[in-house]
């Protein structure tokens, strides 16, 4: 082997690195060459402090880091070939996922989330051991009614932006001073800026537990409750254990899987059952993929922005209303929030833990006993039946079917679920 000339480049780039070696050893010698990388990395991530019992206010600072990374992996995209179908039968139609692409990049505000969520009280605390982030915000009258809202997957407290002035200024919105709701909408454990669950056992019982303590923190000795998808899930818990303050609760996706049949189904118990067989046989997928393998689908979730955005992109697009086109209510712009939230937060694998922790487990019809309101939207995965809900809920006092609107409630139609809400919970205030 030839040597380098004493002096030279070669002789003192090789004797820097030797030296190296010698002073840090092999394994610190690799973590010295490793530092930019890990610096640039660590650079895109967002901070998100430590939580304390305190109810600490929140806010999102997006490094700008971030957002060159987020512009140079959209460029770098590998496209798969087209799809065989005219439809959306096989996923998001290539067409479809290039243009939503194109305009995350080059159209989109990247710092649009930023300012959305910034524009809402925001905080964290620790409850049971993990970091919980929240929006909060408190109604300018007094005898508003409390509220804790929870979202579902691929949802987010992004669902619920617009409902916030509805909800807790009516009477600037259609409504009166009794309409009024002091609000509660927190980020699922793996969510959005709640910490990630390093150990089995955050299903739905310890979430609907946490929420109850949270309520107590923030000051709220009663409360009713709502939640549609996962957050159906967190507050059917919540009844069925009684928490603590807990007056009422509504859903927008009751849960009623298996449906409680009594004898031969009715020709409108059919109807429903091939709709949820449907479902199951052809749309639940991804509930399967990410209910036994989480962390495999996590490693492209968290490498790559199209394979997040498309994972989210199909369920925003067929779980809408399909009466409203396309896009349904959501504009380019909010589906890019949801999707940017999943992103900047990296939770693509701990967002699909929910499912391993609790589909199997915990998602199934309960028999609750404290008062059950419900709202079924036409756009939902399948129509629940008021016979159903009375079969499992003794003190079932509202069901309405509505217009339109689909399996995001708040997020598509943020009118008529705000009337709903106001409906369902007047006799509780």
């Amino acid at each position: 082997m030839t040597q380098p000339l004493p002096g030279s480049p070669e002789a003192i780039s090789r004797r820097g690195v030797l030296l190296a070696a010698a002073g840090l050893g092999a394994v610190g010698l690799r973590r010295a060459l490793a530092d930019p990388r890990e610096a640039e990395a660590k650079a895109t991530e967002i901070t998100v402090p430590p939580a304390s019992e305190a109810v600490a206010e929140f806010r999102l600072a997006i490094p700008a880091a971030a957002l060159d990374d987020l512009r140079a992996r959209l460029a770098a995209t590998r496209w798969p070939e087209k799809e065989t179908v005219g439809d959306w039968s096989e996923g998001v139609p290539l067409a479809k996922m290039k243009a939503l692409a194109a305009y995350w990049r080059s159209g989109y505000d990247l710092r649009r989330l930023e300012r959305r969520l910034n524009a809402v009280p925001q905080y964290r605390t620790r409850i049971d051991g993990l970091g919980i982030h929240l929006l909060h915000v408190r109604s300018k009258h007094p005898h508003a009614l409390p509220i804790v809202l929870t979202h579902g997957w691929p949802g987010s407290v992004v669902e619920f932006l617009k409902v916030v002035g509805p909800l807790t200024d009516p009477t600037a919105h259609g409504g009166k001073a009794d309409d009024a709701f002091h609000i509660v909408v927190p980020s699922l454990p793996g969510f959005g800026f709640s910490d990630k669950p390093a150990e089995r056992g955050w299903g739905l019982p310890r979430i609907a537990k946490a929420w109850a303590v949270l309520m107590r923190r923030l000051g709220y000795v009663s409360f009713v409750a709502q939640g549609g998808d996962w957050g159906a899930g967190v507050t059917t818990w919540m009844a069925k254990q009684h928490v603590e303050g807990l007056k009422a609760v509504h859903l927008n996706l009751p849960i009623l899987f298996p449906p409680p049949l009594e004898g031969e189904p009715s020709a409108e118990e059919k109807a429903a059952l091939a709709k949820l067989v449907a479902y199951g046989e052809s749309g639940s997928a991804y509930a399967r993929l990410q209910g036994t393998r989480p962390q495999t689908i996590g490693y492209s979730l968290s490498d790559s922005p199209v394979g997040q955005a498309a994972w989210i992109y199909e369920k925003l697009a067929q779980w809408s209303d399909p009466n409203d086109g396309p896009e349904h209510e959501l504009t380019r712009d909010e589906i890019l929030d949801n999707i940017m939230l999943y992103w900047l937060s990296n939770t693509g694998a701990s967002s699909a833990r929910l499912y391993f922790e609790s589909l199997a487990a915990d998602f199934s019809t309960q028999k609750l006993d404290i008062p059950v309101a419900v709202s079924v939207f036409p756009g939902e995965l399948y129509r629940p039946l008021k016979v159903w809900g009375e079969r499992a809920y003794s003190k079932l006092y509202y069901w309405n079917e509505v217009a339109r609107g689909g399996h995001f409630a708040a997020f598509e139609q943020p009118e008529i679920f705000v009337a709903e809400l106001r409906k369902s919970f007047a006799q509780f205030r």
